[in-house]
């Protein structure tokens, strides 16, 4: 028998299947699947995302902060490699030298100023002001979402069961 099921949050009223008992040979079976043919109506819940725990938001920004700042700076390291294995570095090392047109000694060597070293170690400076950064400000974010969400209600979800 199917039993109605009344939720007050609902203007619907859902049915929940038994399972169907069958007697073959006089062996009791029990059918679970016996009406797979039928689809139940989707189901919906609207819900309501009213407050942000800040110590989570600052967890989950902080993680994520740090994924990005390796992702970064592993970026810059293979951009940098690409760059120097092309030789775009003594290319732009003649230039500066055509451009200035000092070839004695006390000329401007770009290698004095840019180097991998140089390079990957002001993307870790950034990488690292970029957690610092980005953790912050998410973390600031969800008191000031929590704030409005107490004078606004919050923002409404509506979640759909397939």
């Amino acid at each position: 028998m199917a039993k109605a099921v009344n939720d007050p949050d609902r203007t619907r009223v859902t049915q929940r299947r038994q399972p169907v008992e069958a007697s073959a040979g006089g062996v009791g079976m029990t059918l679970a699947g016996a009406d797979k043919g039928t689809r139940r109506p989707t189901r919906k819940a609207r819900l309501r995302i009213a407050r942000f725990d800040p110590w989570s938001v600052m967890k989950t920004s902080f993680l994520f902060s740090i994924a990005a700042g390796v992702i970064l700076f592993v970026a810059v390291w293979i951009v940098w490699g690409i760059f120097a294995l092309s030789g775009a570095l003594d290319q732009a090392q003649e230039a500066l030298t055509a451009l200035v047109g000092s070839s004695s000694g006390s000329g401007l060597e770009l290698s004095n100023y840019i180097s991998q070293w140089r390079v990957l170690g002001f993307t870790a400076i950034v990488a690292v002001l970029n957690v610092v950064f980005i953790t912050a400000i998410c973390t600031l974010l969800s008191f000031l979402y929590n704030l409005a969400a107490n004078v606004i209600g919050g923002l409404e979800v509506t979640l759909a069961e397939d």
